[in-house]
């Protein structure tokens, strides 16, 4: 299969070139030989050895078979229908989306009906979907060594004031950091509805982000589980944390917080007495490559799509509870995929 990343900033150029470089060198049965196609039409995005940048959709998709492409859509999340709209008009139909899907509830049905119209095979990027970590915390749940789950607490906090006030790229903070942990939520805890959610707004010496400062989504699952998920963008701190409470014990996990260092951290709590281990996570990488063996062996195309707009519609009822007054503590969301 051959790479085509549409998108040359973080995302496209931080995480998901150099992710690629370390899966066709560990498995390069997986790729051809050519070099990794980007679109990119910044002129200030310099190429480098193994990656060829082309400025606009069609020139970069000159020569390529779409049949045998997998098209990594790195553009920020409000311009998803466009490109995921031009990519399926070119014929190409396997495709890597960043996370969120989108930000906008109307765009996601618009998607939805894309995705049907053209038989698209989407993968939403989840890495904490494919952590070493996640999984700890899964076999916890299901094996019953603590008992039962209780409550479900995940704190995202980063200082994210230059991207938040010059490139938005994302409408407000509940898109930055939140579908990690509502998806988190989702995989440990089962189907949810929103129960309540607030946001602030990012300043700093006088410029205002509106929305942009941190967010807050509650959630009730249909197993009973109660989950808080809070994320600071103006921490001075950069922290990955989810707590887990147990009938008779806790369980507090660090996700890395920065692909410097591929490892998670788990510490284990019951009776007085604590147990921590530190996991090999490199969560990005092993989740891209599950996601090529889908594409190459024609896997299961729906229920990672399904699980993506599920967190689309959780996060897009906390962000209207946020915009207008309701008078119910709870806010019932479709039912979890």
């Amino acid at each position: 299969m051959r790479s085509f990343v549409v998108g040359l900033g973080r995302a496209g150029a931080g995480l998901h070139l150099p992710v690629l470089a370390k899966l066709r060198e560990r498995t390069p049965k997986l790729f051809d030989d050519h070099p990794v196609v980007a679109c990119e039409p910044r002129e200030t995005v310099v190429s480098r050895p193994g990656l060829v940048v082309a400025p606009t959709l069609h020139e970069a998709a000159d020569g390529l078979c779409p049949a045998g492409t997998i098209v990594h859509v790195c553009t920020p999340p409000t311009q998803r229908l466009a490109v995921l709209s031009d990519l399926a008009a070119l014929g190409f139909r396997k495709m890597i989306v960043e996370k969120p899907l989108t930000t906008d509830i109307d765009d996601l049905a618009r998607i939805v009906r894309l995705r049907r119209k053209y038989k698209l095979h989407i993968e939403v990027v989840e890495p904490w979907l494919a952590s070493s970590l996640t999984k700890q915390l899964v076999e916890l749940l299901r094996g019953g060594r603590f008992g039962a789950a209780k409550s479900i607490d995940v704190v995202q906090n980063k200082p994210r004031f230059r991207r938040s006030l010059v490139r938005p790229g994302h409408p407000t903070a509940f898109d930055v950091e939140l579908p990690h942990g509502v998806a988190l939520a989702l995989r440990l805890a089962g189907a949810a509805r929103v129960t309540h959610a607030s946001g602030t707004d990012l300043e700093v010496e006088g410029n205002i982000g509106p929305r942009m400062g941190g967010a807050t989504v509650g959630l009730r699952h249909n197993s009973g589980v109660h989950t808080e998920i809070r994320s600071d963008l103006t921490s001075p701190v950069r922290e990955r944390r989810v707590t887990v409470e147990f009938e008779q014990g806790s369980a507090v996990g660090h996700f890395a917080v920065s692909g410097d260092d591929h490892h998670s951290q788990l510490t284990l709590c019951s009776n007085g007495r604590s147990e921590h281990v530190v996991l090999r996570d490199d969560a990005m990488t092993e989740w891209m490559f599950e996601a090529y063996r889908k594409f190459q062996l024609d896997g299961e195309q729906t229920q990672g799509f399904t699980f993506a707009t599920e967190v689309v519609r959780l996060l897009s009822v906390a962000k209207n509870i946020c915009a207008e007054p309701v008078t119910s503590p709870d806010v019932v969301a479709t039912h979890a995929g």
